[in-house]
Formats: structure tokens, sequence, C-alpha cells
């Protein structure tokens, strides 16, 4: 583990404690009763106390101490430049379906990061493999009970995984899990199917060995996302990879399907989700909204078109006017693997007078995909197909499409470059409140 360095503060809270005090942008936290925090987890743990003694850094470089009553677990009201203050946890597998491996060269750097920490797992839910972890982490997992965390399973029969990961200690991931069982902590399992390798067979055993572990109060397995490779243009030529074909999505479905019934029947819940990319590989009709149950694995893709859909519906009811005053004309960029399932979107937007939008569903050349999902089309997408075109009075597009707090695409473009060359407005849009509210703004509504 690298140095820890003193928290670096991005933004503080309006109206909170730190605002109180006179914290700004540009300080830093050093330590907090004594202890350097090494994370937001630790950060979050030492607050929680009524009386703290902080040592702070600020941006002159000038050492502060700074003493705070306040109430057990109120929150001070402090952001941060990153959730790790002593630098991240990388990856020492080799998985040849890495989406990190799969991106061309000389983009930003954060692109090319290789994220195997269990702390961005516990915090965000992002995958970990749980083979990069030293035995001091595993301590602090237990002891402060860091549950649930996100794990990429793929394969429970050792040398399947193994072969996966190309790494020699993958093959220990149920004992593993035998661990979080013993402890009474949580994981949520994902398993990216690679045709030819962890499908037919092996799949059904890593189910099977996963809900083998869903007994008790407290399920070691909480749920597990079954989901497609995804394959890029730029990956490596001489990796052992297929694409996943409709008909090999159809025979996972019916074979996933089955399974799901079985553990149903015997758990009273599916346990084991097909993320939406199968259905509409496969070209077959999304799960009715009751099937997903309480959306554990909504952020691995699995029923977050029902959900939005479903969102839509009920926030349209309370938002959206009969008519606009002033005339609105946009145009919504979604992937094509949408499409079908959002046309029912576009005509309630459509039934607002005054209001056209038009869909436009793309598939992303720049990846080399015939069948793509929103959040990875490009700037090179968007010019490729839209330049030209009447786009309206601006382009609605999903902040999925973007880096995280900053309007940059997958592929280095920012939304004002792309804007420029279309000659239109680009909006960017979050959730549903975010697409439905620029559809209407600027409007007197009836």
């Amino acid at each position: 583990m690298s140095t820890i360095h003193p928290a670096q503060i991005t933004k503080v809270l309006p109206d909170s404690i730190a605002a109180e005090i006179g914290f700004e942008p540009g300080d830093a936290i050093v330590a907090i009763n004594g202890t350097h925090p090494r994370d937001l987890i630790d950060y979050q743990f030492l607050c929680a106390d009524e009386v703290l003694e902080l040592e702070v850094l600020d941006a002159t470089g000038k050492t502060h101490h700074v003493e705070i009553e306040k109430d057990y677990d109120e929150d001070l009201g402090l952001e941060f430049a990153t959730a790790l203050f002593d630098g991240l946890i990388q990856c020492n597998n080799r998985c040849p379906f890495c989406f990190i491996d799969q991106q061309p060269p000389g983009k930003r750097s954060s692109l090319y990061l290789k994220d195997d920490d269990y702390r961005l797992s516990f915090l965000y839910g992002s995958y970990l493999t749980l083979t990069n972890l030293l035995e001091k982490e595993w301590r602090r997992i237990e002891q402060m009970r860091l549950s649930p965390l996100f794990v990429s399973v793929h394969a429970t029969e050792p040398e399947i995984r193994i072969r996966l990961l190309k790494n020699q200690r993958a093959g220990q991931i149920l004992p593993q899990i035998q661990w979080f069982q013993e402890r009474r902590l949580q994981i949520h399992a994902q398993v990216v199917v690679c045709p030819g390798i962890n499908d037919g067979k092996h799949l059904e055993q890593t189910l099977k060995d996963l809900a083998s572990f869903y007994t008790g109060e407290v399920p070691a397995v909480a749920s597990v996302a079954v989901v497609p490779v995804g394959l890029t243009r730029f990956r490596p030529e001489d990796d052992e990879l297929t694409p996943v074909t409709r008909e090999k999505a159809q025979e996972v479905i019916s074979q996933v399907k089955l399974l799901s019934q079985q553990f149903r029947q015997q758990f009273g819940s599916g346990f084991a989700w097909l993320a939406d990319e199968w259905f509409l590989i496969a070209g077959e009709e999304l799960p009715s909204e009751s099937e997903y149950e309480e959306y554990p694995q909504i952020d691995n893709g699995v029923g977050s078109i029902r959900l939005f859909i479903k969102q839509f519906a009920s926030t349209a009811a309370e938002l959206l006017p009969s008519k606009l005053y002033h005339q609105k004309k946009l145009t919504w960029v979604v992937g094509n693997a949408v499409e079908t399932a959002f046309q029912p979107i576009v005509q309630r937007l459509n039934a607002v007078e005054g209001l056209e939008v038009k869909m436009q569903a793309l598939c992303s050349d720049y990846w080399g995909q015939n069948i793509s999902v929103t959040g990875l089309l490009t700037g090179h997408d968007l010019l490729l197909n839209l330049q030209g075109q009447d786009l309206g009075d601006g382009i609605l597009l999903p902040k999925v499409m973007l880096k995280h707090g900053e309007l940059l695409f997958l592929d280095d473009m920012n939304v004002a470059e792309v804007a420029k060359k279309l000659k239109t407005k680009i909006i960017p849009v979050e959730g549903v409140e975010g697409l439905i509210n620029n559809c209407i703004a600027e409007n007197v509504l009836v």
C-alpha cells in the first residue's frame, strides 16, 4: 500500500458544520483524533465520534488544529477529490475480456487504471476479484464489517476461473466465499459469460455453487448477475474470446431462467438474474417488472430498462403538461440496444402538444459494436451519425456517456467540441427527471 496523503477537500456543503467552521475547497484533512484516514471509510468511521480533533492543512501549506463537538454520526459536510487517500489497489489479473485492455492507446490515463479495490466495492458497488487482497485487508473487511462487497466470480471451478483471470490465485474463490459465510458477511456476485469457456455446464455449476451459499439469515451470496461478454474492435487479436450470438443469448436465457425458477421454488427468490443485454441480443422481450424483485443487481444492468420505464411513467404523470406554449424540438440520443424498449417513452413525450422528441438510437462505430448500450456511445459516434441532420433545438444526452462529474466522452472528446461540430446545443441529462425537465424547461406550462 502506498503512502497516505492528506484528504483533499473539493466541496464544503452549505449550512454544514464544516461551512460554519470555515473549511474551504483546497484544505486537506491530515488526521482525525490522531489517526491518518486511509480512505473515505476511515474518514466516516472516525467522524462518527461526538468530539473530533482535526489536523488540517490549508491551501497555503499551513497546519491548523480544529476541535469539533457534534452529535454522534452527524456529517461534517465535506466532499473529497478521491475516496482513497493512500492510492488505488490495482488489479494483477489478465482477464482477456477486461474492458480496460479493449481500449485504444493514447487516451486519458484514468481510463487505463485497473481497479481491484475492496473499498470502492464497498462504497460504490464496483466489482473486485478478491485475488489482490493482502491478509491485513481481509482482517479489515472483517473488523469493519465491510459488507456487502461486489465480486466478479465468473466461474467457481478453479481451473476455469484461473483460465479466465490468468491468475493462479483465482482458484480460491469457493474458500473465499466460505470465509464471508463464516463471518456473516455478504457479497453480490457477477458472472461474465464467455462462450466456449464458462458457459453451458460450467455456468450451471457456477450458479449452483453460488446458490449453495444462499442460506441462513444473512446469505453469503445475496444475488448473482449473469452478464454477456462485451468485446470491442481494439481487443488483442490473440485472445480466445468469441462474441455472444443471438443463438447463444437465447440458449443462456433458457438455461438461467430454468435455474432461476428452481431457485425461486427453493429459496423464494430468483437469486440469479440475466442482464438486460441478453434479451436485447436475443431479440426477446424483457422480463416483467415483478421478476426483478428488489433490483439487487440494478447497477449491473439487470432490470435497468424496466425500472427506467416504470420511473418514467410515474414521473411523467406528475410532471408532463398537456401542452407547451412555446414549441420545442429535441433529439434524444441513446444506444440502439434500448431502441424498441424506449419507443413508448418517445410516444408519451410527443403526446405533449408543442413538444417533438426524436430518438436517435445509435450503435458504436468507435467500439465496433452492432448493438450498443447508451453508456458506451462516444463523441465519435455522435459526429458520425448526426452531422448534417436537423437536430432541432438541441440534443438530450444521457450523462452515462460522460466521465463522472466532467463533460468528457469515453473517446476523450468533450461535449463543447462535439456540440460545435454538430452546430447545436448538447444538454446532458440525468435520469428520468432530467429527461422530462429538459424537455419542458423554459416553457409556460398548462
